[in-house]
Protein backbone atom coordinates (compact mmCIF):
# COMPACT_ATOMS: atom_id res chain seq x y z
CA UNK A 1 0.00 0.00 0.00
CA UNK A 2 1.34 3.30 -0.94
CA UNK A 3 1.87 6.41 1.43
CA UNK A 4 -1.68 7.71 -0.25
CA UNK A 5 -3.28 4.78 -0.05
CA UNK A 6 -2.43 4.34 3.48
CA UNK A 7 -3.22 7.94 4.48
CA UNK A 8 -6.65 7.66 2.53
CA UNK A 9 -7.11 4.93 4.60
CA UNK A 10 -6.56 6.38 7.65
CA UNK A 11 -8.53 9.38 6.71
CA UNK A 12 -11.53 7.11 6.25
CA UNK A 13 -11.15 5.19 9.28
CA UNK A 14 -10.87 8.42 11.19
CA UNK A 15 -14.32 9.84 9.13
CA UNK A 16 -15.86 6.49 10.33
CA UNK A 17 -15.17 7.01 14.17
CA UNK A 18 -16.08 10.40 13.98
CA UNK A 19 -19.63 9.28 12.69
CA UNK A 20 -20.06 6.82 15.42
CA UNK A 21 -19.24 9.25 18.03
CA UNK A 22 -21.47 11.47 17.41
CA UNK A 23 -24.59 9.39 18.55
CA UNK A 24 -22.53 9.07 21.70
CA UNK A 25 -22.93 12.63 22.19
CA UNK A 26 -26.08 12.80 21.41
CA UNK A 27 -27.17 10.07 24.03
CA UNK A 28 -26.69 12.44 26.63
CA UNK A 29 -29.91 14.45 26.06
CA UNK A 30 -33.23 12.45 26.00
CA UNK A 31 -34.00 11.87 22.45
CA UNK A 32 -36.52 14.55 21.42
CA UNK A 33 -35.88 17.17 24.26
CA UNK A 34 -34.11 19.62 22.01
CA UNK A 35 -32.62 21.59 24.50
CA UNK A 36 -29.74 23.28 22.82
CA UNK A 37 -32.16 24.04 19.88
CA UNK A 38 -34.88 24.77 21.79
CA UNK A 39 -33.46 28.25 23.12
CA UNK A 40 -34.52 29.93 20.03
CA UNK A 41 -32.10 30.32 17.17
CA UNK A 42 -32.57 33.45 14.93
CA UNK A 43 -34.42 33.49 11.68
CA UNK A 44 -32.84 32.87 8.36
CA UNK A 45 -34.66 34.23 5.41
CA UNK A 46 -33.74 31.94 3.02
CA UNK A 47 -33.08 28.68 3.53
CA UNK A 48 -29.55 27.25 3.35
CA UNK A 49 -28.03 25.90 -0.57
CA UNK A 50 -26.32 22.60 -0.46
CA UNK A 51 -27.07 21.71 -3.60
CA UNK A 52 -30.61 19.71 -2.76
CA UNK A 53 -33.39 21.21 -1.37
CA UNK A 54 -35.09 18.42 0.72
CA UNK A 55 -38.31 17.72 1.71
CA UNK A 56 -39.41 16.50 4.95
CA UNK A 57 -42.07 14.28 5.31
CA UNK A 58 -42.15 12.99 8.50
CA UNK A 59 -41.94 15.64 11.17
CA UNK A 60 -43.43 17.18 13.51
CA UNK A 61 -45.61 20.33 15.13
CA UNK A 62 -46.57 20.90 18.64
CA UNK A 63 -48.49 24.26 19.23
CA UNK A 64 -48.92 26.02 22.09
CA UNK A 65 -52.49 25.38 22.43
CA UNK A 66 -52.24 21.96 22.15
CA UNK A 67 -49.15 21.47 24.44
CA UNK A 68 -51.61 23.59 26.93
CA UNK A 69 -54.06 20.78 26.05
CA UNK A 70 -52.00 17.89 26.76
CA UNK A 71 -50.54 19.49 30.00
CA UNK A 72 -53.85 19.92 31.29
CA UNK A 73 -54.83 16.46 30.63
CA UNK A 74 -51.56 15.15 32.02
CA UNK A 75 -49.27 14.08 29.17
CA UNK A 76 -45.92 15.04 29.12
CA UNK A 77 -44.12 12.10 27.37
CA UNK A 78 -45.03 11.11 24.15
CA UNK A 79 -43.73 7.44 23.22
CA UNK A 80 -41.67 7.57 26.36
CA UNK A 81 -39.85 10.61 26.09
CA UNK A 82 -40.62 14.27 26.84
CA UNK A 83 -42.66 16.17 24.73
CA UNK A 84 -39.77 18.79 22.67
CA UNK A 85 -39.60 22.33 21.78
CA UNK A 86 -41.72 23.17 19.22
CA UNK A 87 -42.39 26.68 16.86
CA UNK A 88 -42.37 27.83 13.45
CA UNK A 89 -39.28 29.42 14.22
CA UNK A 90 -37.14 26.27 15.48
CA UNK A 91 -38.58 24.32 12.42
CA UNK A 92 -37.18 26.92 9.70
CA UNK A 93 -33.72 27.01 12.06
CA UNK A 94 -33.42 23.41 11.78
CA UNK A 95 -34.53 23.20 7.93
CA UNK A 96 -31.61 26.12 7.31
CA UNK A 97 -29.25 24.51 9.00
CA UNK A 98 -30.02 20.73 7.11
CA UNK A 99 -30.48 22.04 3.50
CA UNK A 100 -34.29 21.14 4.08
CA UNK A 101 -36.58 23.52 1.79
CA UNK A 102 -40.51 21.77 3.30
CA UNK A 103 -41.70 19.84 5.98
CA UNK A 104 -44.48 17.84 5.90
CA UNK A 105 -46.20 18.29 9.35
CA UNK A 106 -47.87 16.51 11.13
CA UNK A 107 -49.46 15.24 14.50
CA UNK A 108 -47.91 12.92 16.20
CA UNK A 109 -49.57 10.49 19.41
CA UNK A 110 -52.06 10.99 21.07
CA UNK A 111 -53.49 13.15 18.37
CA UNK A 112 -57.08 14.05 19.92
CA UNK A 113 -57.56 10.57 21.75
CA UNK A 114 -56.78 12.33 24.98
CA UNK A 115 -59.88 14.18 24.37
CA UNK A 116 -62.84 12.60 26.56
CA UNK A 117 -65.76 13.62 24.40
CA UNK A 118 -66.53 13.66 20.56
CA UNK A 119 -67.35 17.04 20.34
CA UNK A 120 -63.85 18.19 22.25
CA UNK A 121 -61.70 15.67 19.75
CA UNK A 122 -63.87 17.28 16.81
CA UNK A 123 -63.02 21.26 17.82
CA UNK A 124 -58.88 20.40 18.80
CA UNK A 125 -58.48 18.70 15.55
CA UNK A 126 -60.38 21.75 13.74
CA UNK A 127 -58.28 23.95 15.38
CA UNK A 128 -54.95 22.14 14.85
CA UNK A 129 -55.64 21.27 11.31
CA UNK A 130 -57.20 24.85 10.08
CA UNK A 131 -53.91 26.43 12.51
CA UNK A 132 -51.28 24.33 9.87
CA UNK A 133 -53.52 25.39 6.79
CA UNK A 134 -53.46 28.80 7.55
CA UNK A 135 -50.35 29.56 10.10
CA UNK A 136 -48.06 27.16 7.95
CA UNK A 137 -49.33 25.63 4.66
CA UNK A 138 -51.01 28.61 3.38
CA UNK A 139 -49.34 31.46 5.48
CA UNK A 140 -49.31 35.03 3.86
CA UNK A 141 -45.66 35.28 6.38
CA UNK A 142 -42.95 35.74 3.54
CA UNK A 143 -40.70 33.87 5.71
CA UNK A 144 -42.37 30.94 6.57
CA UNK A 145 -44.22 30.50 2.60
CA UNK A 146 -43.27 27.60 0.58
CA UNK A 147 -41.81 26.39 4.08
CA UNK A 148 -44.40 23.69 5.37
CA UNK A 149 -46.85 21.09 4.15
CA UNK A 150 -49.31 19.44 6.37
CA UNK A 151 -51.57 15.94 7.13
CA UNK A 152 -54.73 16.67 8.68
CA UNK A 153 -55.18 14.86 12.03
CA UNK A 154 -59.01 12.96 12.21
CA UNK A 155 -60.89 13.39 15.28
CA UNK A 156 -60.55 9.70 15.99
CA UNK A 157 -60.84 8.33 19.84
CA UNK A 158 -59.08 5.59 21.55
CA UNK A 159 -62.08 3.77 21.06
CA UNK A 160 -62.53 4.78 17.64
CA UNK A 161 -66.45 4.06 17.12
CA UNK A 162 -68.87 4.42 14.43
CA UNK A 163 -69.86 8.17 15.75
CA UNK A 164 -65.91 9.40 15.74
CA UNK A 165 -65.65 8.10 12.23
CA UNK A 166 -68.11 9.78 10.92
CA UNK A 167 -66.49 12.50 12.07
CA UNK A 168 -62.91 11.82 10.53
CA UNK A 169 -65.06 11.22 7.49
CA UNK A 170 -65.89 15.14 7.49
CA UNK A 171 -62.56 16.50 8.94
CA UNK A 172 -60.90 14.46 5.89
CA UNK A 173 -63.24 15.93 3.25
CA UNK A 174 -62.86 19.66 4.81
CA UNK A 175 -58.85 19.05 5.38
CA UNK A 176 -57.87 17.76 1.85
CA UNK A 177 -60.86 20.47 0.10
CA UNK A 178 -61.41 23.44 2.16
CA UNK A 179 -58.38 23.62 3.85
CA UNK A 180 -56.04 22.30 0.54
CA UNK A 181 -53.79 20.10 3.35
CA UNK A 182 -51.33 17.56 1.11
CA UNK A 183 -52.94 14.26 2.93
CA UNK A 184 -54.35 12.91 6.31
CA UNK A 185 -52.79 11.47 8.68
CA UNK A 186 -53.38 8.33 10.57
CA UNK A 187 -52.38 6.32 13.76
CA UNK A 188 -51.43 2.24 13.23
CA UNK A 189 -54.27 1.51 15.72
CA UNK A 190 -56.77 3.07 18.08
CA UNK A 191 -57.34 1.28 21.01
CA UNK A 192 -56.39 -2.33 19.36
CA UNK A 193 -58.67 -1.38 16.67
CA UNK A 194 -56.37 -1.29 13.43
CA UNK A 195 -56.96 -0.17 10.05
CA UNK A 196 -58.71 -3.28 8.55
CA UNK A 197 -61.38 -3.07 10.69
CA UNK A 198 -64.75 -2.91 9.49
CA UNK A 199 -65.43 0.14 11.70
CA UNK A 200 -63.03 2.54 9.35
CA UNK A 201 -64.95 1.21 6.15
CA UNK A 202 -66.45 4.56 5.70
CA UNK A 203 -63.34 6.73 6.23
CA UNK A 204 -61.54 4.42 3.60
CA UNK A 205 -64.06 5.30 1.39
CA UNK A 206 -63.60 8.50 1.90
CA UNK A 207 -59.62 8.79 1.22
CA UNK A 208 -60.10 6.77 -1.54
CA UNK A 209 -62.74 9.36 -3.01
CA UNK A 210 -60.40 12.13 -1.83
CA UNK A 211 -57.20 9.95 -3.46
CA UNK A 212 -55.07 10.91 -0.76
CA UNK A 213 -51.55 10.52 0.58
CA UNK A 214 -52.35 9.15 3.85
CA UNK A 215 -49.50 8.63 6.42
CA UNK A 216 -49.62 5.83 9.12
CA UNK A 217 -47.64 7.22 12.06
CA UNK A 218 -47.42 4.73 15.06
CA UNK A 219 -48.34 4.62 18.63
CA UNK A 220 -48.17 2.96 21.34
CA UNK A 221 -50.06 -0.34 21.41
CA UNK A 222 -51.82 -1.70 24.44
CA UNK A 223 -51.05 -4.39 26.39
CA UNK A 224 -47.30 -4.42 25.45
CA UNK A 225 -44.34 -5.87 26.99
CA UNK A 226 -42.96 -3.63 29.46
CA UNK A 227 -38.99 -4.14 29.00
CA UNK A 228 -38.16 -0.61 30.77
CA UNK A 229 -37.38 0.91 27.67
CA UNK A 230 -38.69 3.88 25.95
CA UNK A 231 -41.34 2.09 23.12
CA UNK A 232 -41.01 4.35 20.69
CA UNK A 233 -37.41 2.29 20.38
CA UNK A 234 -39.52 -0.96 19.06
CA UNK A 235 -42.76 -0.81 19.71
CA UNK A 236 -43.63 2.06 17.50
CA UNK A 237 -42.00 -0.09 14.44
CA UNK A 238 -44.07 -3.21 15.50
CA UNK A 239 -47.17 -1.36 15.64
CA UNK A 240 -46.64 -0.26 12.07
CA UNK A 241 -45.81 -3.64 10.70
CA UNK A 242 -49.59 -4.51 12.21
CA UNK A 243 -51.11 -2.28 10.46
CA UNK A 244 -49.67 -2.59 7.31
CA UNK A 245 -50.44 -6.78 7.60
CA UNK A 246 -53.85 -6.49 9.14
CA UNK A 247 -54.36 -4.52 6.01
CA UNK A 248 -53.16 -6.07 3.32
CA UNK A 249 -55.07 -9.18 4.29
CA UNK A 250 -58.68 -7.34 5.60
CA UNK A 251 -58.50 -6.15 1.79
CA UNK A 252 -57.85 -2.58 2.22
CA UNK A 253 -55.64 -2.25 -0.60
CA UNK A 254 -57.40 -3.95 -3.23
CA UNK A 255 -60.70 -2.30 -2.89
CA UNK A 256 -59.28 1.48 -2.21
CA UNK A 257 -56.86 1.18 -4.66
CA UNK A 258 -56.87 5.60 -5.30
CA UNK A 259 -55.40 6.00 -1.91
CA UNK A 260 -51.56 6.16 -1.61
CA UNK A 261 -49.96 4.54 1.62
CA UNK A 262 -47.08 6.49 3.02
CA UNK A 263 -45.58 4.30 6.14
CA UNK A 264 -43.35 5.88 8.75
CA UNK A 265 -39.87 4.70 9.87
CA UNK A 266 -39.34 2.38 6.84
CA UNK A 267 -42.68 0.35 7.42
CA UNK A 268 -41.13 -0.33 10.65
CA UNK A 269 -40.20 -4.05 10.17
CA UNK A 270 -42.58 -4.98 7.17
CA UNK A 271 -39.83 -4.24 4.19
CA UNK A 272 -37.48 -7.30 6.61
CA UNK A 273 -40.61 -9.92 6.91
CA UNK A 274 -42.63 -8.95 3.66
CA UNK A 275 -42.03 -12.57 2.37
CA UNK A 276 -43.36 -13.90 5.53
CA UNK A 277 -45.78 -11.75 5.95
CA UNK A 278 -47.14 -12.46 2.14
CA UNK A 279 -47.09 -16.43 2.84
CA UNK A 280 -50.54 -16.75 2.89
CA UNK A 281 -51.54 -14.81 -0.39
CA UNK A 282 -51.64 -15.98 -3.13
CA UNK A 283 -48.76 -14.46 -5.49
CA UNK A 284 -45.75 -15.99 -3.28
CA UNK A 285 -47.37 -19.28 -2.80
CA UNK A 286 -47.32 -19.74 -6.76
CA UNK A 287 -44.11 -18.22 -7.26
CA UNK A 288 -42.60 -20.87 -4.57
CA UNK A 289 -44.53 -23.54 -6.79
CA UNK A 290 -43.36 -23.25 -9.78
CA UNK A 291 -39.52 -21.99 -8.70
CA UNK A 292 -40.03 -18.06 -9.48
CA UNK A 293 -38.19 -16.37 -7.20
CA UNK A 294 -37.60 -12.24 -7.31
CA UNK A 295 -40.46 -9.48 -7.62
CA UNK A 296 -42.62 -12.48 -6.65
CA UNK A 297 -41.24 -12.61 -3.33
CA UNK A 298 -43.60 -10.03 -1.37
CA UNK A 299 -47.04 -9.04 -1.85
CA UNK A 300 -47.35 -6.68 -4.52
CA UNK A 301 -49.01 -4.16 -2.59
CA UNK A 302 -46.57 -4.35 -0.19
CA UNK A 303 -44.09 -3.07 -2.99
CA UNK A 304 -46.72 -0.11 -3.59
CA UNK A 305 -46.23 1.72 -0.64
CA UNK A 306 -44.31 4.73 -0.24
CA UNK A 307 -41.78 4.04 2.90
CA UNK A 308 -39.80 6.99 4.60
CA UNK A 309 -36.17 7.22 6.34
CA UNK A 310 -37.11 8.80 9.52
CA UNK A 311 -35.16 7.11 12.27
CA UNK A 312 -34.00 4.23 9.49
CA UNK A 313 -31.44 5.77 7.38
CA UNK A 314 -28.63 3.00 7.79
CA UNK A 315 -28.17 0.55 4.85
CA UNK A 316 -29.73 -2.28 7.11
CA UNK A 317 -33.32 -0.57 6.72
CA UNK A 318 -32.89 0.90 3.67
CA UNK A 319 -31.58 -1.75 1.81
CA UNK A 320 -34.43 -3.76 2.84
CA UNK A 321 -36.79 -1.11 1.56
CA UNK A 322 -35.34 -0.57 -1.73
CA UNK A 323 -35.20 -4.61 -2.73
CA UNK A 324 -38.93 -4.64 -1.27
CA UNK A 325 -40.62 -1.20 -3.38
CA UNK A 326 -37.55 0.40 -4.98
CA UNK A 327 -36.14 3.38 -4.40
CA UNK A 328 -38.65 5.49 -6.14
CA UNK A 329 -40.87 4.72 -2.86
CA UNK A 330 -38.62 5.62 -0.51
CA UNK A 331 -38.99 9.68 0.88
CA UNK A 332 -36.71 11.51 2.95
CA UNK A 333 -37.59 12.06 6.49
CA UNK A 334 -36.69 13.39 10.03
CA UNK A 335 -39.07 13.14 12.38
CA UNK A 336 -37.49 16.34 14.05
CA UNK A 337 -38.48 17.84 16.69
CA UNK A 338 -38.54 14.42 18.85
CA UNK A 339 -35.44 13.55 17.04
CA UNK A 340 -33.74 16.78 18.04
CA UNK A 341 -30.80 15.51 19.86
CA UNK A 342 -29.61 13.12 16.24
CA UNK A 343 -29.39 16.92 14.78
CA UNK A 344 -26.73 19.01 16.89
CA UNK A 345 -25.12 20.64 14.38
CA UNK A 346 -25.59 21.38 10.97
CA UNK A 347 -24.90 19.84 7.28
CA UNK A 348 -26.18 16.17 6.18
CA UNK A 349 -28.97 15.02 8.34
CA UNK A 350 -28.67 11.32 6.89
CA UNK A 351 -25.15 10.83 5.61
CA UNK A 352 -26.00 6.67 6.11
CA UNK A 353 -28.27 7.19 2.52
CA UNK A 354 -24.88 7.25 0.77
CA UNK A 355 -24.35 3.85 1.99
CA UNK A 356 -27.33 2.99 0.12
CA UNK A 357 -28.31 4.95 -2.77
CA UNK A 358 -25.85 6.57 -5.59
CA UNK A 359 -26.07 10.44 -5.64
CA UNK A 360 -28.86 10.01 -8.15
CA UNK A 361 -31.12 8.18 -6.32
CA UNK A 362 -30.16 10.30 -3.25
CA UNK A 363 -31.31 13.30 -4.79
CA UNK A 364 -34.75 11.76 -5.90
CA UNK A 365 -35.37 10.14 -2.49
CA UNK A 366 -34.83 13.65 -1.00
CA UNK A 367 -37.23 15.74 -3.29
CA UNK A 368 -38.65 14.74 -6.52
CA UNK A 369 -40.02 11.36 -4.84
CA UNK A 370 -41.70 13.52 -2.48
CA UNK A 371 -42.48 16.39 -5.63
CA UNK A 372 -44.05 13.26 -7.62
CA UNK A 373 -46.91 12.37 -4.88
CA UNK A 374 -47.07 16.35 -3.51
CA UNK A 375 -47.99 17.95 -6.51
CA UNK A 376 -49.91 21.05 -4.36
CA UNK A 377 -46.70 20.83 -2.20
CA UNK A 378 -44.65 21.47 -6.03
CA UNK A 379 -46.73 24.25 -6.98
CA UNK A 380 -46.66 26.22 -3.73
CA UNK A 381 -42.74 25.81 -4.19
CA UNK A 382 -42.46 26.76 -7.55
CA UNK A 383 -41.23 23.24 -8.44
CA UNK A 384 -41.58 21.10 -11.33
CA UNK A 385 -43.31 17.73 -9.96
CA UNK A 386 -40.92 14.87 -11.26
Amino acid sequence: MSATERADSRGMRRRGLLKAALPLGATATVLGTGSASATGSAFSDAPARRGRDRIDVHCHLIPDFYRRSLAAHGITNIGGVPIPAWSPTLAVDFMNRYGIQTQVVSVSEPGVTYLSSSEERVAMAQRLNTYTSRDLVHTASARLKGRFGGFAVLPLSGTADEQDVSHAVTEARRAVRDLELDGVGIFSSYGGKYLGDPVFEPLMKALDDLGAMVFIHPVTPQGYPDLGLPPFLYEFTFDTTRALVNMLYKGIYQRYPRIRWLAAHAGGTLPYISYRTSLLTLTPAIAQQVGAAGLDDSSPYFRKLFYDTALSPAPQAMKSVRELAGPEHILFATDWPFTSALFPAAGDPAPQLDRTFSFAERLAVERSNALAQFPALAARIGARPA
